[in-house]
């Protein structure tokens, strides 16, 4: 029972230290996360994992190895912001994989990137056609950045000289069968209009539905549960 209490102590110690490493190295580890941030980041989650339990040996010294790779992380983080040679060095540089209708495989080979990889990454961008492609640019946070060419990039308002109001966020409310209904009350409706909304699109029952959004307009966009799966093997 001692040990029992022994490792709780020391698991709710270790998750305070890494809360307030986490406050200390900053959101940037998740929102633009590099192969260093996300090395960095796993090696102190098994360093707290290991502190806590550590029944044998002192949690002293798993907590000062937190420690330590938590203020490097801030050192370089700041020595990044404060110098480009550094940041060069620290985070790299970006890679040309695609430019003007040609793919730089020595590029994707010093990315670690397969033409499979790229294609999907494509795909997931909206890019099924790769001719469509002007440019494409592995960033130094692993993403890779699209630049249509000139007659496939989307016209904006601006290109005709219009000004449409500006869109709003959409409510959600209804996800996975279930009314949400604090969205509900801040779009200003009730369920008997959300009820009325989805028969009239042929839903009778809310738990049918995945997904239920409201526009600024009072558009109902809903989504019915299929069951269906569908298998394509055309990407292969």
């Amino acid at each position: 029972m001692q040990e029992v209490l022994y490792i709780i102590a020391l698991s709710l110690g270790s998750i305070v230290v890494l809360f307030f490493l986490t406050k200390l190295m900053g959101y940037r580890q998740m929102s633009e996360l590099s192969m260093f941030d996300y090395v960095n980041g796993i090696t102190i989650g098994s360093i707290a994992a290991e502190m806590s339990t550590s029944l044998d040996e002192s949690f002293v010294q798993p907590l000062t190895a937190m420690i330590v790779y938590g203020v490097v992380s801030v050192l370089l983080a700041f020595a990044s912001t404060k110098s480009l040679k550094a940041r060069k060095f620290i985070t790299g540089k970006a890679l040309i994989l695609m430019d003007k209708g040609e793919i730089y495989e020595k590029n994707l080979n010093k990315a670690k990137i397969d033409i499979n990889e790229f294609l999907t990454q494509c795909r997931i961008s909206g890019y099924f056609d790769v001719s469509k492609i002007q440019t494409a640019i592995l960033e130094d946070n692993g993403k890779i950045s699209f630049l249509p060419v000139e007659t496939e990039r989307p016209a904006t308002p601006a290109d005709f000289d219009m000004n449409p109001p500006q869109e709003m966020m959409n409510a959600n409310l209804i996800i996975d069968g279930n009314i949400m209904w604090q969205n509900l009350r801040h779009a200003g409706k009730d369920e008997k209009w959300l009820m009325n909304q989805l028969k009239s699109q042929g839903i009778d029952n809310v738990e049918n539905v995945v997904l239920a959004t409201c526009t600024s307009d009072n558009k109902l966009n809903a989504y019915e549960k299929t069951g269906k799966e569908v298998k394509l093997d055309i990407f292969m």
